[in-house]
């Protein structure tokens, strides 16, 4: 049995590429033409849709928000690991969490969390240096509901734990058996200390409340100048006077916030 390959036009990639950008502030350039069409294309064929002007209108019809949002999940990058840039780590461990003072609250955003390896990679870290008796949160968020779902669960397969010290494993991570062989979970004391929501970022931020520090990695280069500069500006209010924003490694800032300095590569600080 054969059928006939179902191919985007550039009007329709044009469509789903301002729709994007409309809605989560994500610039999909041209390059990533056969990506998008790849990635809607298992939506086309469970859905029995001739074209992707087709699908364009279901999503953008009202009718259908959960397609929509299944829409966003597939076009949003969700590439992530426990520890990846392990210096970012070794900062908040050292000078981060030397300068809070003892029994003061701390609050830590993960702000795009992906599956939440590097929300609960923050948490081991403030578990290792604060302990279960000091006041501290960490919450992670995401644009795809999918991901969060996935991220509450704290469970992982063994193959995507390689960045986790054998001592933090021990501590920190249950290994499963019988049919959950092959995977762990994150221990329940560490799971009630991260919480996990659907946040959008490219929307206010208000209800997110106010952060000492905040990760926002390896997220930037997906956004336009303009886009980065609103983002980051949200993201700013959001965090206290002399509080912490961590970038990726191949991120910058320069040019795209007044309200933070520089304290080292990637990583800044609050003005006060």
């Amino acid at each position: 049995m054969y059928r006939r390959e179902i191919t985007i036009s550039d009007t329709e990639f044009s469509q789903f590429r301002a729709l994007m950008r409309r809605a989560a502030g994500v610039d999909l350039p041209s390059s990533k033409k056969h990506l998008v069409s790849g990635r809607l294309n298992r939506r086309l064929r469970a859905l029995a849709l001739p074209s992707y002007g087709d699908y364009y209108r279901v999503v953008t019809g009202g009718g259908a928000p959960d397609e929509f949002q299944r829409m966003v999940d597939l076009l949003t990058t969700h590439e992530t690991y426990f520890f990846r840039e392990p210096k970012h780590f070794e900062y908040l461990a050292g000078p981060v969490l030397d300068a809070v003072p003892r029994g003061r609250a701390l609050r830590v955003w993960s702000a795009a969390s992906s599956s939440g390896e590097e929300a609960y990679s923050i948490a081991m870290v403030l578990m290792d240096r604060l302990g279960e008796q000091h006041p501290w949160q960490v919450f992670g968020s995401d644009i795809s509901r999918e991901v969060v779902d996935k991220a509450r669960t704290g469970i992982y397969a063994m193959n995507r734990i390689d960045g986790i010290s054998r001592d933090y494993l021990g501590r920190f991570c249950l290994r499963g058996i019988g049919s959950r062989a092959g995977t762990l979970q994150v221990m329940p004391a560490l799971r009630q200390r991260v919480r996990f929501a659907q946040v959008n970022l490219n929307e206010s931020l208000a209800g997110v409340g106010e952060f000492d520090v905040v990760f926002l990695r390896n997220v930037l280069i997906y956004f336009d100048l303009p886009t980065k500069q609103q983002i980051v500006a949200r993201i700013a209010r959001q965090l206290k006077p002399g509080g912490w924003l961590f970038v990726g490694h191949s991120e910058t800032l320069n040019g795209v916030c007044t309200a933070l300095r520089q304290e080292r590569p990637t990583v800044y600080r609050r003005i006060l």
